[in-house]
């Protein structure tokens, strides 16, 4: 297993690509790789509603290549996959509801976008290391807690559906085609620079907005739904580990598995850390309640024995660390689609 210092050292002096690098993962990652002394590339579409900021790069703009293009265009993405040692795919839409209201998109992004990168890369770089990430989306309602990755695959709704293929392309491109692949199954990851303008990426930027600006947190549903979360340098850490360690190839990983806390509780908690609050239930609406998973927290026991990843960020820390990064901010600049 590598420890930090020989992850650290790994990248230092590579060319490391990352797709959707202008969100709130993509850009945490390049912040950590610019420090790693590797050489980032980012490519970003910034289509509304996703997340892309160029604000979320900003302190390190001069250091990295920026290239604004969408990666459903195959002949940029020839150009831009060359050369590159390791790829970081995050490029996608997360949002269930919308998949749900425009599939047709959904499907362009998170499906069909997937296997243009993938046979790209195969013609023009196919010795590149490539992870994906993936989402627990793609389980569904929990037949069984924790969940591992042996679980059945039965998505409930369409994001679930087309984060699967893309999940499958990049393993079946690992499996035919000799391509170094690992997927992340991502949960409920927060922290500073995450969405907060609306739930697209996870309503606990609704409520830390809320907290900050003295407004009340709805919870949906009971409040006794099950969750665990993840803060975005352990989720980081897990990308870093998965793109040096070639024990990942053609892996599939849960990064989740922290302690799991009920919705109740958990707004009790940012309420607590905020200083002040209230909070009030309200019922799912009808769109909704169909897709909604109840109780989910993950078993992440693969990756830590395989690859020694360890969360390291209490959930109460990192949200007293995302309350504090939006008090420090202009609040108004997160709640636009673009900078």
């Amino acid at each position: 297993m590598l420890d930090r210092s020989e992850v650290r050292e790994s990248y230092a002096g590579r060319k490391v690509m990352i797709t959707g690098g202008l969100g709130f993962i993509g850009s945490n990652l390049a912040r950590e790789l610019v420090g790693f002394g590797s050489h980032v590339t980012i490519v970003d579409s910034m289509l509304p509603n996703y997340g892309a900021r160029l604000g979320n790069v900003s302190d390190i703009r001069d250091v990295i290549d920026l290239n604004i293009s969408d990666i459903r265009d195959t002949h940029s993405l020839q150009h831009l996959l060359r050369g590159h040692d390791v790829i970081f795919n995050l490029a996608g839409q997360t949002s269930h509801l919308d998949s749900m209201t425009n599939p047709y998109t959904d499907l362009e992004i998170n499906c069909a976008s997937q296997l243009s990168l993938l046979e790209t890369c195969r013609e023009v770089n196919p010795h590149a290391r490539i992870v994906f990430a993936s989402t627990r989306q793609i389980y569904g309602r929990p037949r069984y807690l924790p969940v591992d990755e042996d679980h059945p695959i039965q998505p409930v709704d369409v994001n679930g559906i087309n984060k699967t293929a893309g999940e499958w392309y990049h393993m079946l491109y690992g499996r035919v085609h000799g391509m170094n692949v690992t997927a992340l199954r991502l949960t409920n990851t927060y922290g500073p620079r995450m969405r907060i303008a609306d739930a697209r990426q996870t309503f606990l930027g609704l409520w830390v907005r809320a907290v900050v600006k003295g407004e009340e947190i709805t919870v949906l549903g009971s409040g006794t739904q099950l969750r665990d979360f993840t803060f975005i340098d352990d989720a980081v850490h897990a990308f870093l580990l998965a793109g040096a360690d070639p024990r990942a190839d053609g892996r599939v990983y849960n990064v989740g598995g922290g302690p799991p806390i009920s919705l109740r509780d958990l707004a009790e908690m940012v309420i607590e850390l905020a200083g002040g609050g209230t909070y009030a239930f309200a019922p799912f609406s009808a769109d909704l309640k169909v897709i909604d998973i109840g109780d989910y927290y993950a078993d992440a026991s693969r990756i830590r024995s395989e690859l020694g990843w360890e969360p390291t960020t209490p959930l109460e820390e990192g949200l007293a660390r995302t309350i504090a990064f939006y008090r420090s901010e202009e609040l108004s600049q997160w709640l636009e689609d673009h900078d």
